[in-house]
Formats: structure tokens, C-alpha cells, sequence
């Protein structure tokens, strides 16, 4: 038998990306820290092509600002990349639905990448009464 123990620090973390009404993911302090992000760097985002119901994405964060990656930005103390776009196209209903990434690190292919654990809150709706 062969075992391989989880590094506490490793998983315990509350690393995080939120889907914003403007489609803008915006990135939780700890995940700035765990993704390690600056304005200068970049965002790939993939899917598994092998699991169509997969409704994680697979992240890589560039060094600099490479071709076909999304730029991060930065206002404030807060970290975004504008994804308005990729979700539109992948079909997430970030209007009527919180969805939340929960990020983990992950290897592919030799080299580190995040996986993006989706999750999603129905939204309440102003209109009703409560």
C-alpha cells in the first residue's frame, strides 16, 4: 500500500472566485494570496472536454500577458478579470444565480494548474414580498 498524506496547509484556505451581475470574476483575498495575483500576469481558463457535465473550469495564471489569456485586473485592494464574455458563451446564469469557484490547486501535464469548483446559490428576488 502506498499513502499519501493532505498538507494541512495546503487545503485549508477559503480561496475563492466570484461571478459578479456584470459578469466580472472577482477574486477573494485568499485566493489573490493562493494564485499568487498581480496586474501583471494573466488568467487561462479551460473546460475538460472529456466530461461534457463537468461544470468546473481549470485555470492556469501566466507570468505576464500572454496571447488568448484574460488580463487580471486590479481596483483597489480587489482582483477581477472581465469574463463577461466566457460566460455568456458557456451559458452561466451569473444574472439569477451566485456562482462561486472554490479553487484548489491541481497538476496537468507536469505543471500546476487551479481547478475551479463550481457552486451556485439561487438568487433572491427583490420583487417578492418576504
Amino acid at each position: 500500500m502506498k499513502l499519501k498524506f493532505f498538507n494541512a496547509g495546503e487545503i485549508e484556505h477559503k480561496a475563492k472566485a466570484t461571478v459578479h451581475s456584470s459578469g466580472k470574476l472577482g477574486f477573494s483575498s485568499d485566493a489573490i494570496e493562493f494564485m499568487n495575483l498581480s496586474e501583471s500576469k494573466s488568467i487561462a481558463f479551460a473546460k475538460n472536454e472529456d466530461d461534457e457535465d463537468d461544470p468546473n473550469l481549470y485555470a492556469v495564471v501566466h507570468e505576464s500577458l500572454k496571447e488568448g489569456a484574460f488580463k487580471i485586473s486590479k481596483a483597489g485592494d480587489y482582483f477581477y478579470v472581465n469574463t463577461k464574455n466566457l460566460f455568456d458563451v458557456m451559458g452561466v446564469d451569473y444574472k439569477n444565480t451566485k456562482v462561486i469557484y472554490d479553487l484548489i490547486k491541481a497538476e496537468y501535464e507536469g505543471g500546476q494548474i487551479f481547478k475551479m469548483l463550481r457552486r451556485e446559490i439561487k438568487k433572491k428576488n427583490k420583487d417578492m414580498p418576504t
